[in-house]
């Protein structure tokens, strides 16, 4: 049996399942409970939940971040909400200095089981300070674990493993994923974190991605087998830990690979996957790995320009048939 949900559905189910299993879990962060959540994936947590377990804080990411590092560090599983991860850099060095470090810091007797989730990198027409891509900049440090899932059946599976985990977790969403609906099953399951997933198996060229840019490739893959390319086609699921095994199996069939993400190309996660393969697999490599990226420059404004500036399924494609030359 199953139930179609949009994303912003299966998270809230993801949390409030959790919170009805183990009542050390709590939600806070900005509009989180009198408004619903400002994606409405908290919507109707508060009623249910009340003010003791949904709690709204002021906008000091810095504060409620440290707030709920030190509740963790006594027990509770907060579920922090960042109403764009954007604002994660004001309160970065809670995140950096002590939900990552804690835990090795204390010789081991404080483990940091948080979650901080919210929307990652670009939305429709938020321009430059709305737009970042934080996963490389995050996954440089060790001690965090760092989750992007691309659909619904995802999003809930990888929230509750990331709730149930005992070291912190960013659980990166994408604000324009929030409305995408998915059949999801009505019983409880979770999805592994660390997991890559073969999303359509192929033996011409390996194409690897995670969270919304996985859609981009599946209009790129359709395009491709028009042109008679068999695209094997991995979404990351989990960008950190990295599941590099199941891309270097794929690769060592296919011989060619393409990387994409929404982040810039400098210290991008796509640098970091294209040297493991590097590293794994040289021999089997009949042409250079490319990547897809976004371009080397703040988020315009502009549609026309942001258009230009992200990766598109154009840009995929044009990449994997330079690859296959």
């Amino acid at each position: 049996m199953g139930q179609v949900v949009e994303m912003r559905e299966a998270l809230r189910q993801a949390m409030d399942e959790e919170m009805e299993r183990d009542p050390s879990v709590f939600i806070l962060g900005e509009e989180v409970g009198e408004y619903n959540g400002a994606y409405k994936v908290t919507k109707g947590m508060l009623d249910k939940w009340g003010p003791n377990r949904v709690i709204d804080t002021p906008i000091s990411e810095l504060g409620f971040g440290g707030l709920a590092i030190g509740a963790a560090m006594c027990g509770l599983r907060p579920v922090v909400e960042y109403m764009s991860f954007n604002f994660s850099f004001v309160g970065a060095d809670q995140i950096i200095s002590n939900a990552m470090k804690m835990y090795y810091m204390s010789g081991n007797r404080f483990p940091v089981p948080i979650v901080f989730r919210g929307p990652n990198g670009s939305a429709a027409q938020v321009s430059s300070q709305h737009s970042h891509c934080v996963e490389s900049i995050y996954g440089n440090l060790p001690g965090i674990i760092i989750v992007s899932p691309s659909n619904s059946y995802d999003a809930k599976g990888l929230l509750k493993s990331s709730i149930r985990n005992n070291n912190p977790v960013l659980f990166l969403e994408n604000e324009l994923l929030y409305g995408d609906k998915m059949e999801i099953p009505t019983e409880e399951y979770l999805v592994p974190i660390g997991k890559a997933k073969i999303l359509r198996e192929g033996k011409d060229i390996t194409l690897v991605s995670y969270s919304r840019t996985i859609h981009f490739c599946r209009k790129a893959v359709e395009e491709c087998t028009k042109k008679g390319i068999d695209v094997e086609l991995i979404d990351l699921c989990t960008v950190k830990p990295l599941d590099i095994a199941t891309i270097a199996t794929s690769l060592r069939k296919t011989h060619f690979c393409v990387l994409v993400e929404e982040g810039h190309l400098f210290g991008g996660v796509c640098a970091e996957v294209g040297f493991q393969l590097m590293d794994h697999c040289f021999d089997f490599l009949d042409a250079p790995i490319a990547r897809v990226c976004q371009r080397e420059t703040p988020m315009p404004y502009s549609k026309i320009l942001e258009r230009e500036t992200l990766p598109t399924p154009e840009r995929i494609i044009n990449a994997i048939l330079k690859t296959l030359e």
